[in-house]
This record gives structure tokens, C-alpha cells and sequence, in this order.
């Protein structure tokens, strides 16, 4: 009985009952994790350090006051770093022609707030229009392409500061080719710092003791390189002289280090001006303003939209979010975020599901984080300024790593030849030339397969669908077209639209194609539709064949009693 309560007074949001304590721990401890990786995302961004900061405190404390996602940490995303980064370095060489590369940079920083803001109020917008949709349009390969493309370009970027090389220029396809030759250039101090820091982070998850393992990583990794960096005296400029072979002892090369190396920290209350920067509206109306305009609302709102939507899966209260209110509230933010020089944000996965594991109640957790974020940055920026690069960018690899592991193309391998397929272009074209390419690329050969496959053109955005009543509380929903993911939400229209009906039957016998999207879209909406009370009972899926072994790959109609010509 006691458990009742308390999880109806939690999903009140409210935490004058009793959730005061917890929200506050978990608060605390998802600070912990997300203090560095603020500043991480925030310096792969080309923005400085401490805009990261200023990111998370505005989502902790905007977020909460205006979104009624419980569960969700807002803040800066490894997903947007390849964008933000682009606009910041597109826009200072070309308002900044002839400027050395620092200057250009700054003008960059400035122009890429301005996008921000603009973006920021698109958002806002999608919200109010109920756009919270957009995040179902788009196919799952082409989607976990996009970001395992985002994660290889972190790791191929971020590597070059774990060693302490300078990294060349050009596109990502450049910084990968150019990484084996440029190895042996590395610099020992600085690469031992990043290779404790990878091993740390990488190793951590095997260690057998539970207790240990609960210890946040990137808490671990301070704790070592920061002792480390003073050790090596990295808050001086000085050279140093190490071996130049491992088996020659007598031969020495040079070595510089010095500040550079260590995280640019202003004294907030001491110098407040040094710590704000405010946008440069020049370059919206430019063809990269616009371009990265739609790249900073589409991009930021589809991952933000996905990561909101698996953290509801997860909450252990089943509170349902309204997405259109999410989103404004994020879009709120963003505007707010890119005004005072943050920035753009999006609800976040990883430092979510840690909020959770460490005891969340309600959304306020959220609020504690950014309030203990804000709290360090103005009382002990010195401590932030002795945290090495190095570390930070092991914590960006790591990152990278999780975003394109291995695991996620032998899954999509397991899931059919056509959605590795997808997954593959996506990935490939997103190197290749940027972000909003690469998920239309990995979209229109999702469209293609399926228009080569028997998919009519006139029901690739609709299904075809009829209802049919069969009790009062029970109807039948029969597909007679193929089930896709670009009519997916036509689909979801007519089983949302049976409010009255406890039991919905989705009858897909006759529909040539259940793609993989849907077959996951369905199991997710069996799921929420549970936790609501109704049922929803897929049905006619023995008249298929799934073009794999994993339970939710595509199902093909047979014909004949064997499997159509049609595939995912």
C-alpha cells in the first residue's frame, strides 16, 4: 500500500512529497558525471569550456520549471558536437578571411550563437505546432547511422588531443586518414594522461565489484588526471626531454607543455564579462546560416525527441511526457542558451539513465544538477582549470565508442541486409559530406528499397487501413497496405484515435511489408498502451516471413507458401 503512494505521489512531480532527499542525491551525483563532459562537448564544440556549463544550467533550471518529462536530463550532446563545431569553424573563415585562426574561431563562436538563437525559436515553435512527432518519421538505420557516423568523427577528432597532437585540417575522412602517421608524433606526458583516462573509462565496466562499478567514470578519471596533470606541472609552460626509443636510453627528443593543455576557466565572479558571450545575427540569412539553422533544429530536436522517448520507456513510474511541451521547453532553453553564449541542448540519454539509476524521483533532479553545476563553476574554477585536455577527450572517445560500437553493426547486421544497407550509406555519406546528407541519404535508399520492392507510391506517407467495430470496447484495425516507417504515423493515428476501445486488434495479414521501424514502433506502443490499461494485439503476422532471426526484423508476406519478392 505504502508503495502505491509513493509512486502516485511521484508521478505528481512534486517534491514536497517526500522526494526532496533522493532528487537532491541523484541531482548531485549526475553532476558529477556531467560536470566534465560539459566542458568536454563544449571545447570539441569550438565553443569555450565553460558554455557548457552555462548549457546544462539553463536545462537544469528552464527544463524543469517548463516540461513535465520527469526523468530527463537536459544539457549539452556529444551528438551535436559535429555540427556545432562545423558552424563555429565554416562561419570564422568566411567572416573572418585573412584573421589568424584563433580570431576567426571567436567570430565563428559568435555567428554559430546566432544560429542558435534562431534555431532555438524554431523549436519552440515545432512545439507549439505539435511537431513533437518528428522524431517517428525517420527509418531506426538511418537514425543509429547518424549517430554512429557523429560518434566515429568525435574518436577521429578527439584522439589527436588524448596524445597531445596537433590534429590536421580538413574533413573527417582527413583526420582518420591522417592519424596512423601522426602517432608516433605524440606527446608522452600529455598521451599518458589519455591512455589512463581511456583505461579507466574502457575497464571500469569489467571490474567484477558491483559497488565499483557504480562509481562514475569520468568522477574516476578527475581523480586521477588531475593529480597527474600537477604532477607533470601542466599549469606551466616548460619543455622536457623524453627518450625517443623505448630500447634507446641515450637519445632524447623535446617536449613542450604548459596551460594549453588544461581546460580555459575564467573567474566568473571576478571577472563577469569574461565568462558571457553574445550572438552575431550576421550570418542567419547566408546559405550556411540556413543550412546549419536547419541542421541546429532538425538534428537537435530529433535526438532530443528520441532520447526523451527512451528515457519515458525507462522511467520506473511510467509517467508519460508530452513531447510538443518538451520540446518547447527545450527550445526555450536553447534560445536562452545561445543568448548569454551556451550551447544548444537536447534531453540526454546517458546522464538520464544515470539519473534513474542513482534514485530520481521527479524532474527536479534535473534542476539540483544544474544548481550544484552552477554552484562550482562560480566557487572553484581553479579546480576546473586543472583538469587536463587529455582527460576530457578520453571521456569524448569513450563517448564515440558507445555511439559507434561494434554492437550496433552486428545488430543492424542481425536485422536484415536492407537495414545494414541503410546504415551503411548513412554513415558513409555522412563522412563523406555532413550531417543533413547523410540521414536524407540513409532515408531516400530506405525509400527506394521499398518502392524496388513492391511498396505502391501512393502509400509510402499513408497507410491504407480499415476499422471495424467489434464490441464496444474492442475494434479491429486492418492494414491493407505495406506498414513502413514513412506512414508509420498515419498508423498511429487510427489506434490513438479508438479512445474508447480497451482492446485494439491490428490485424496486418494482408499488408505486403512490416518494415523494421514499425515492428519496433509496435512494440513500443504495446508497451505504452499497457501501462495506460489497454491492450494493443498485433495479429497476421503468421502470414509473414522475417527476413532475419532478431524478433523484431522486418516480415515479408508470403505468397504461395513461400516468402514474396518483397523485403525491408
Amino acid at each position: 500500500m505504502s508503495s502505491s503512494r509513493s509512486v502516485a505521489s511521484a508521478a505528481t512531480g512534486d517534491p514536497k512529497k517526500g522526494h526532496w532527499r533522493p532528487d537532491i542525491l541523484a541531482g548531485f551525483l549526475v553532476f558529477l558525471i556531467a560536470m566534465p563532459l560539459c566542458l568536454a562537448i563544449a571545447r570539441a564544440s569550438n565553443f569555450p569550456p565553460i558554455s557548457g556549463i552555462w548549457t546544462a544550467v539553463i536545462g537544469g533550471i528552464i527544463c524543469t520549471m517548463l516540461s513535465n518529462a520527469e526523468m530527463t536530463i537536459k544539457g549539452p550532446a556529444a551528438g551535436l558536437i559535429v555540427i556545432v563545431a562545423g558552424a563555429v569553424s565554416e562561419f570564422g573563415k568566411e567572416f573572418g578571411v585573412g584573421l589568424p585562426e584563433h580570431e576567426q574561431l571567436l567570430i565563428g563562436y559568435r555567428l554559430a550563437l546566432g544560429i542558435g538563437v534562431v534555431a532555438g525559436v524554431i523549436q519552440i515553435l515545432f512545439g507549439l505546432f505539435k511537431a513533437g512527432k518528428l522524431g517517428e518519421f525517420f527509418p531506426l538505420a538511418a537514425v543509429h547511422g547518424l549517430l554512429a557516423s557523429i560518434g566515429i568523427i568525435i574518436i577521429a577528432k578527439q584522439l589527436y588531443i588524448v596524445f597531445g597532437i596537433d590534429a590536421p585540417k580538413g574533413d573527417p575522412l582527413v583526420l582518420i586518414s591522417s592519424l596512423p602517421g601522426l602517432l608516433p608524433k605524440y606527446n608522452p606526458e600529455i598521451a599518458s594522461i589519455g591512455l589512463l583516462s581511456l583505461a579507466i573509462l574502457f575497464g571500469l565496466p569489467w571490474i567484477p565489484n558491483r559497488t565499483v562499478r557504480r562509481i562514475p567514470g569520468p568522477l574516476v578519471v578527475l581523480l586521477v588526471a588531475i593529480p597527474l596533470g600537477m604532477y607533470f606541472d601542466l599549469d606551466h609552460k616548460h619543455k622536457y626531454l623524453f627518450p625517443n626509443s623505448f630500447f634507446d636510453s641515450e637519445h632524447f627528443d623535446e617536449f613542450e607543455v604548459g596551460p594549453r593543455f588544461l581546460v580555459d576557466m575564467p573567474e566568473v565572479l571576478k571577472n563577469p564579462s569574461s565568462a558571457f558571450a553574445f550572438p552575431d545575427f550576421r550570418g542567419v540569412l547566408t546559405f550556411t546560416g540556413l543550412q546549419y539553422i536547419v541542421l541546429f533544429s532538425l538534428i537537435g530536436s530529433l535526438e532530443s525527441l528520441l532520447s526523451a522517448k527512451a528515457v519515458e520507456i525507462i522511467d520506473p513510474y511510467r509517467r508519460k511526457t508530452n513531447f510538443d511541451r518538451d520540446l518547447t521547453a527545450v527550445g526555450t532553453a536553447n534560445t536562452l542558451s545561445s543568448l548569454i553564449g551556451g550551447l544548444p541542448m537536447i534531453s540526454e540519454i546517458v546522464r538520464s539513465k544515470a539519473n534513474i539509476d542513482n534514485g530520481a524521483r521527479t524532474r527536479w533532479s534535473n534542476f539540483f544538477h544544474g544548481i550544484f553545476l552552477l554552484a562550482f563553476v562560480l566557487l572553484l574554477p581553479n579546480l576546473i582549470h586543472q583538469i587536463p585536455l587529455a582527460a576530457l577527450g578520453a571521456m569524448l572517445v569513450y563517448t564515440g565508442f558507445r555511439l559507434a560500437s561494434p554492437r550496433e553493426f552486428i545488430k543492424t547486421y542481425q536485422l536484415g541486409p536492407a537495414q545494414l544497407v541503410v546504415f551503411l550509406t548513412t554513415i558513409i555519406m555522412t563522412l563523406a559530406t555532413d550531417l543533413l546528407i547523410g540521414i536524407f541519404s540513409g532515408v531516400a535508399v530506405k525509400v527506394l528499397v521499398h518502392w524496388l520492392y513492391g511498396v505502391e507510391f501512393r502509400h509510402t506517407f499513408k497507410m491504407a487501413v480499415a476499422d471495424e467495430r467489434i464490441s464496444p470496447n474492442q475494434v479491429r484495425i486492418r492494414v491493407t497496405s505495406a506498414a513502413v516507417f514513412s506512414n508509420w504515423l498515419s498508423l498511429k493515428a487510427a489506434i490513438e484515435r479508438e479512445t474508447a476501445a480497451s482492446e485494439v486488434l491490428l490485424d496486418l495479414s494482408t499488408s505486403c511489408l512490416v518494415d523494421h521501424t514499425v515492428m519496433e514502433k509496435l512494440h513500443e506502443l504495446e508497451i505504452d498502451m499497457k501501462s495506460r490499461g489497454r491492450l494493443l494485439l498485433v495479429t497476421g503476422l503468421d502470414d509473414h516471413a522475417a527476413v532475419s532471426p532478431h524478433p523484431r526484423s522486418a516480415r515479408k508476406k508470403k505468397v504461395g507458401g513461400s516468402v514474396s519478392d518483397s523485403t525491408s
